[in-house]
Order: structure tokens, then sequence, then C-alpha cells
């Protein structure tokens, strides 16, 4: 499991101004990722706007992920929904080629019983071609994947290998970690909490900053592997105002301004989500070309 410890990026999804899908800039991300330094990527989680893409449009992007990045790093589908039937279809349909696992985000909107989200992660791991790690983000999804149900999933189906976990809560987190089987994978879903969580044990991150600081945000969590917090201190504490602007209008609108800011790909994004504001733009480009020096 050695290829999920570090630095994993949930890839944005570039658009050109018309709404089309920007493979050229996709391209450009994934080449800026791999060249920063990054363990793995993530094709189509939440950063990647999943939810404003039609299934024939994601199928494409999974291949092209895949052809560009050609085994270079370690590649990650972000498969999930609240429809339990329908997510089982896709990841039976999905062409694994060049794809190592799947990311499934707890049901959105339903607010399933632990016991129904169990069952709809019981379901995926039963008819997934690959390792599956789950996502818990209750932010997003309105009901939070309990410590209890965690553990009760990684003893039950060996092919869960892990979460993404970015609850907050790090109670729960000592939980996890107590509880959990060797070698369950228990990695950040929150790139400001990557430093504490590593240090209660968390093998890495799945980041939305990495997207644009990749080599700044892979350095500093490889610090943190090595148990070299004081030298980790450092960068941790440089991104702190850069990681709060990524989120000030939520995400992925501020990532995509860095990039676009650094010459990587365009902002445009699919509604709902819009592009941030010129003020918080602004704060943004500043706040790039001070830790990009």
């Amino acid at each position: 499991m050695n290829k999920f410890y570090g630095t994993g990026v949930a890839i944005v999804t570039p658009f050109q101004a018309d709404g089309q899908v920007d493979y050229n800039g996709l391209t450009n991300v994934i080449s800026h990722l791999i060249n920063g330094g990054v363990e793995y990527l993530v094709s189509l989680g939440t950063t990647g706007e999943n939810a404003t893409l039609s299934q024939e449009e994601k199928q494409k992007i999974w291949i092209h992920t895949a052809d560009v990045t050609a085994g270079r790093v370690s590649l990650i589908a972000g498969i999930g929904g609240n429809n339990t039937h329908e997510v089982v279809e896709q990841i039976k349909q999905f062409n694994v080629k060049g794809y190592d696992a799947i990311l499934s985000a707890s049901p959105a909107y339903n607010k399933p019983t632990q016991e129904g989200i169990y069952q709809h992660y019981k379901a995926i791991a039963e008819n997934s071609p690959l390792p599956v790690i789950l996502y818990n983000v209750p932010s997003r999804t309105g009901s939070n994947i309990t410590a209890e149900t965690t553990v009760r999933l990684a003893n039950d189906f060996k092919n869960i290998i892990g979460i993404k976990e970015a609850s907050g809560n790090f109670d729960q987190f000592n939980q996890i970690m107590r509880d959990k089987p060797e070698g369950f994978l228990f990695i950040s879903g929150d790139d400001p909490v990557t430093l504490p969580m590593i240090a209660l044990g968390a093998v890495g991150v799945i980041s939305v900053i990495a997207n644009a600081l990749p080599r700044q945000f892979s350095d500093m969590v490889r610090l943190c592997l090595k148990g070299d917090y004081k030298a980790a201190q450092k960068p941790h504490s440089d991104l702190i105002d850069f990681t709060r602007l990524m989120f000030t209008e939520g995400s992925p609108a501020g990532v995509k301004t860095a990039l676009k800011h650094l010459g990587v790909c365009g902002d445009a994004l699919r509604l709902p989500l819009v592009q941030v504001s010129e003020n918080t733009a602004s704060k943004i480009i500043s706040e790039t070309q001070k830790v990009t020096r």
C-alpha cells in the first residue's frame, strides 16, 4: 500500500470558456503535478466537479488522465453517489486500465443511518474490481461515517483499504487509529490539518491546494512522514494563509484562480460554482506569488 503514502492530489477539471472540458488544460495540470513530485493522483473527486459532468465526459476524462499519466504515478478514480445501485453499476462498467483504486464518498443528501452507510459500502466492495478507499466528508454529505462504521468496514472487507477522513473530528481520528486493522490507510482529507493528522498516524493526504503547489506541499508531507516535524513546521506555517484563501469562496474556485495565475490552466467552472470575486482573486494572486518565490 506504499503507493498511497504521501501526497495524493484531487485533480481539478479544467474547462474552456464555453464550458467544455479543456483536455489540453488537464494535460498541463497532470504534468504540473507529476513534475511537482506528488505520489499519486485522484481523478474526478469532489474537486474535479464530478457532480456537473455527464457519464460520457467522466469516461473520457478517466481515459485521458490514465493515458497522460502513463504509469508515472499511481491513479485513483473517484466514483460515488447517493444511489447505491447506480454507483455499483458505474464501478462495474469502469475501465480499470491504468487505475489502482477507487475513492468513493459517502452518500450525500440522503443522510443514511450507519447501517445504511455500511450496506452502501458493502455493495461497492463486493462489486469493485479495484481496492476501495472510503471518503468521509460530512460538511458536503450531511452525514458522518463514525469511527465504529469505518473500523467495521475495514475488518469485514479486505478490499476496503483505507479512508480519506475530512470530518475534522480529532476524537474520531484517535478512535480510528486505535481500532483499525493493521495496514488500513488513514489519509487526511483536509489540507490545513495534514501535519497533525500524520502525527496521529495518517499516511499522507489527498489534497486540494497541491493542485497549485505540488512541490511545496508534498515536500512538507514527506518531512512529516519522516518524523521531522520541526523541519515541516515552517512550510506548514508558510502555507496557512494560502490554504485559507483556497477555500474562502469555495473549492475548487480558489485553487483554479491560483492555477490560472501560474499559467497551468484556466479558472472556468461549471454552474452552480462560479469564479471567486475580484477581491479574493487579488489576494490569492498575491499569496501565490509570495509562496512561490
